[in-house]
Formats: structure tokens, C-alpha cells, sequence
């Protein structure tokens, strides 16, 4: 049996499917994001869009205007990209906010690829010892 937040990343990439499938690459990452926003609602997934993410610094909260793109299920943080290519840079976004935002699994989803499977990327947080 999977845990839970396997589950919900199957889900997410089900949905993320389905919307590239009927878009194909080419577009804004806000449609994408609008796009996979509507396929979670319909499939009955709890989700949040634009959930801010402040840092925390020196024990103080700083709102910097971050904010995730979609937190799905209370457990996955979704990033998505409509870029050439994915950098470093992406990948340690996605690390960044999982840290702040203290939740266990990330993915990172890029739209802009003739085959999605080869735009996501799963990132889990080590729980800290």
C-alpha cells in the first residue's frame, strides 16, 4: 500500500496529464497552472492555489511575496514551469520551499516538453534527525 502523499503525487501527475494531453506545450505557466488547478477540482482533490510562503529569519516571519503555486491535499507542494528547459535553479526552488514551508514532497512540473513525463521531477524532504 502506498502512503499517503504517494497517493495524492500519483493523483497530481494523473491530472497533469490529462492537462498537457489536451494542451500539448506552448503556453503560459499561469494557464497550466489555471489548467491543473481545474482538473484537481474536478477529479474531486483538495487543493490551494498562490498559498503564501513566508521566510522565516532569525526567529522572525518576513513576508517576501513568495508563494506556492499549489498545495495539493495538504501534502504536496507543486511547482510548475512552462520553461525550455528545467535548471538547477528550479530544483533548488522547489527544495527551498519545501524547507519553509515544512511540507514532506514536492513536484515540480514543467509544461513546455512534447512529453510530460520528461518535465516532472519528484523531490521528498529528508525529515530533519
Amino acid at each position: 500500500m502506498q502512503d499517503p502523499a504517494s497517493q495524492v503525487t500519483d493523483q497530481i501527475l494523473g491530472a497533469a496529464i490529462a492537462v498537457h494531453r489536451a494542451l500539448g506545450p506552448g503556453l503560459l505557466e499561469s494557464a497550466y497552472e489555471a489548467c491543473l488547478a481545474y482538473e484537481l477540482h474536478t477529479c474531486g482533490i483538495q487543493f490551494e492555489r498562490q498559498v503564501p510562503l513566508p521566510v522565516q529569519y532569525r526567529g522572525v516571519r518576513i513576508d517576501c511575496g513568495y508563494k506556492l503555486d499549489l498545495l495539493v491535499e495538504g501534502l504536496v507542494v507543486v511547482e510548475v514551469k512552462a520553461v525550455e528547459r528545467l535548471l538547477p535553479v528550479h530544483q533548488a526552488q522547489v527544495l527551498t520551499y519545501l524547507k519553509l514551508s515544512k511540507h514532506p514532497v514536492g513536484l515540480l512540473l514543467n509544461f513546455n516538453v512534447p512529453l510530460l513525463r520528461d518535465g516532472i521531477r519528484r523531490f521528498v524532504l529528508d525529515p530533519a534527525p
